[in-house]
């Protein structure tokens, strides 16, 4: 009984009396996770190495399924291609509805009106500064004399 315990000291040093039991039984299970952990990349291992064998006919086990994902994969683009044609033609159609009801005439004409205020208060600033340069140009000869 005594192999069994240790004197163990604590923090605040007082002595206790230790299980060396404890200690074994948590190596013990450091072992299981060790060898659970082993066990698990070897199941991971055979299977890979199943799946990417080559079998009796020549083709890999793993092909059936990845012909039978490119087949879905070719049947939802198709389906894909199919309603997104669809939308495209509604929306033409919509669309020409749509321009049909726009005032382009109406829009026109009050951008001509716009552009042509612009280009008359753009003329008349441009006009206001030349005289003013014009002016400080004269007083400027004068006061040099020229």
């Amino acid at each position: 009984m005594s192999r069994d315990r240790d004197f163990v000291r604590d923090a605040d040093g007082r002595s206790s009396v230790g299980d060396r039991a404890g200690r074994d039984r948590e190596a013990a299970d450091e072992q299981y996770d060790l060898l659970t952990a082993a066990l698990i990349g070897v199941a991971i291992g055979v299977g890979t190495t199943l799946l990417v064998r080559r079998g009796p006919s020549g083709s890999r086990p793993v092909s059936p399924i990845l012909s039978g994902a490119a087949r879905g994969a070719k049947w939802a683009g198709l389906g894909a291609a199919r309603l997104g044609a669809r939308g495209a033609s509604w929306a033409r159609d919509t669309g020409s509805e749509l321009w049909e009801r726009i005032p382009r005439d109406e829009i026109r004409e009050n951008v001509r009106e716009y552009l042509g205020k612009a280009q008359e208060a753009i003329d008349d600033v441009v006009e206001s500064e030349l005289r003013d340069l014009r002016r400080a140009l004269r007083r400027q000869r004068k006061r040099l004399g020229i």
